[in-house]
């Protein structure tokens, strides 16, 4: 087939391309400029130039053609416009599920032409067509399953993706790197938001929001402990970050009118949680499941929850936990699982 394989500079990707290449595919390779680091020169050098450093010696070592593409102007318009609104407004975005849906099998779609038979990208994932529908798999590699974040995939997008590496687990991975000898075989896994990457998550809300001072209160005793720079720095159950002793102190609730982070260590009703709502459903069939009791992720990671969900609209559900859960914030995504199947997900209210 003709493919065009996703690059980013690290090795899952770059041992799709091989595996890709031994298969005998017509590959070219696209890295895709999607970073906002030149606005965050202020902060030192810009580490995308590292990423297209190891995309170019990956591709020269293999003998694949390399072409580059710039969409940091529809990334704005739609990743990065939607973060900034959802954290404004006090609620969890992650943009790592639009940058798939939107820009990876997205817009990127559009810019190559229909020559190429399917994408190919780095992610922990399986597609395959089954009774004339694509459906998602889950990796092997329970932690490293990247299926939550392309929950919002619909049948055309995942008709063309391709995950090389999806039946792999990272370990595995780690050796084929070596056995290819890649030039990137020691690079670390990136983290955080792909389109920051080392820029601190906070350095990119304070650079767009600033700060705003408020204060942090005790929600058992109503007793003010500290200080923050604003609402939008914090996530319900985060832990992390309140610079407090005598902890651990958890967030369990923000007002955003007011801008006060309401935090607790003994309250654990008002933090644990195990029922929701969620709206802005994406169902990767095309069509609601008729299972009801189903698996659900409501953060990436290996944990699952059973669950039972009732649609009480066209768009809306009402999830019901097996146990409770301390961080369940609005913004967050819901995805649900059926077996290894990934269904679909929408966005916690």
């Amino acid at each position: 087939m003709k493919i065009a394989v996703l690059l980013s500079g690290g090795v899952d990707s770059s041992v799709a391309l091989r595996l890709l290449k031994d298969e005998g595919h017509d590959l070219t390779a696209f890295y895709l400029k999607i970073w906002l680091q030149d606005e965050f020169s202020f902060l030192g050098e810009c580490p995308w130039e590292e990423d297209l450093e190891f995309v170019r010696a990956v591709c020269n070592q293999a003998n694949i053609p390399l072409e580059i593409l710039s969409l940091q102007n529809e990334y704005w318009d739609t990743v990065v416009s939607y973060t900034i609104s959802e954290i404004k407004e006090g609620r969890t975005p992650n943009p790592d599920i639009f940058c798939n849906s939107l820009v990876k099998f997205g817009q990127f779609y559009e810019k190559i032409d229909d020559s190429y038979e399917k994408v190919a990208s780095g992610h922990y994932a399986w597609a395959e067509k089954r009774n004339d529908l694509y459906i998602l798999k889950r990796s092997p590699d329970a932690v490293k399953d990247q299926t939550y974040f392309l929950a919002y995939l619909n049948q055309k997008q995942l008709s063309r993706a391709l995950f090389p590496i999806g039946r792999y687990t990272k370990t595995q991975i780690r050796q084929l790197a070596e056995d290819f000898n890649l030039p990137n075989k020691l690079r670390k896994d990136s983290q955080g938001i792909c389109f920051l990457g080392q820029v601190k998550f906070t350095e990119f809300i304070k650079h767009h929001l600033g700060e705003l001072r408020g204060d942090i209160i005790n929600i058992d005793s109503n007793e003010k402990l500290g200080e923050h720079e604003g609402y939008y720095y914090f996530t319900i159950g985060q832990r992390s970050g309140l610079k407090l002793s005598g902890g651990p102190w958890y967030v369990v609730k923000k007002d955003v009118r007011k801008n006060i982070i309401y935090i607790s260590k003994e309250n654990t009703a008002e933090r644990q949680r195990d029922e929701f709502c969620a709206g802005k459903l994406n169902w990767i069939s095309g069509t609601e499941p008729d299972e009801k009791n189903l698996l659900v992720k409501i953060r990436h990671g290996a944990k699952f929850y059973n669950c039972n969900i009732e649609f009480i609209g066209e768009d809306k559900v009402k999830v019901k936990l097996d146990s409770s859960d301390q961080g369940i914030a609005p913004g967050q995504f819901a995805v649900f699982y059926s077996g290894e199947v990934c269904l679909g997900g929408g966005v916690i209210l």
